[in-house]
């Protein structure tokens, strides 16, 4: 029986636009800019300010799609070594949530959690959240938090390859746009 989460019946978004924004914040993270990066900031805002609510939505789904892509890429990393994706990857992250609670308010990160397990099910995150309402102001920040370390987890299991993360959605795009 299919679950109205099933990835089939959710849009992929600005997968694109949602690579941009994290991959920047990596960067800004690998040269040691750790706190308020100005230039992210204003690169977020610029997007942020050209963009009207389809758009904007358009993105969020993106950033949902890449949670979704690290978790699936993750989860057959885990089976070829025989681990549980849920059981190996999610402690981890909401452990690091947890130590940074600027970012990640103790009322969100149920929710980020939540994310990453639907994504390692199997199931599209962005319509597992839909079933709770509308996005809310408090969980923008933490949303792209949770795609940033996602991709800085999948980037430090690949031998601390800085780009992996990138590349691996960026090659999929690309077959992607050949099929």
């Amino acid at each position: 029986m299919s679950s109205p989460c099933d990835p089939q019946y959710a849009p992929a978004g600005d997968v694109s636009a949602a690579l941009m924004v994290i991959d920047s914040r990596l960067k800004a993270i690998y040269d040691g800019r750790t706190g308020t990066d100005p230039e992210h900031r204003r690169m977020v805002d610029h997007i942020a300010a050209s963009m009207g609510p389809d758009e904007f939505g358009a993105l969020l789904e993106g950033a949902c799609t890449l949670i979704y892509m690290y978790m699936n890429w993750l989860s057959r990393a885990c089976e070829d070594h025989g681990k549980d994706v849920i059981e190996y990857v999610v402690p981890t992250l909401v452990a690091t949530m947890r130590m940074m609670p600027k970012t990640f308010r103790p009322e969100v990160i149920p929710t980020m959690a939540g994310l990453l397990i639907a994504a390692g099910s199997g199931l599209s995150p962005n319509l597992w959240r839909a079933q709770y309402g509308p996005w809310t102001d408090a969980e923008m920040n933490p949303l792209e938090a949770t795609a940033t370390l996602l991709a800085e987890y999948v980037n430090r299991i690949c031998g601390d390859d800085h780009d992996f993360a990138t590349r691996l959605i960026t090659d999929a795009l690309s077959r992607a746009d050949e099929d």
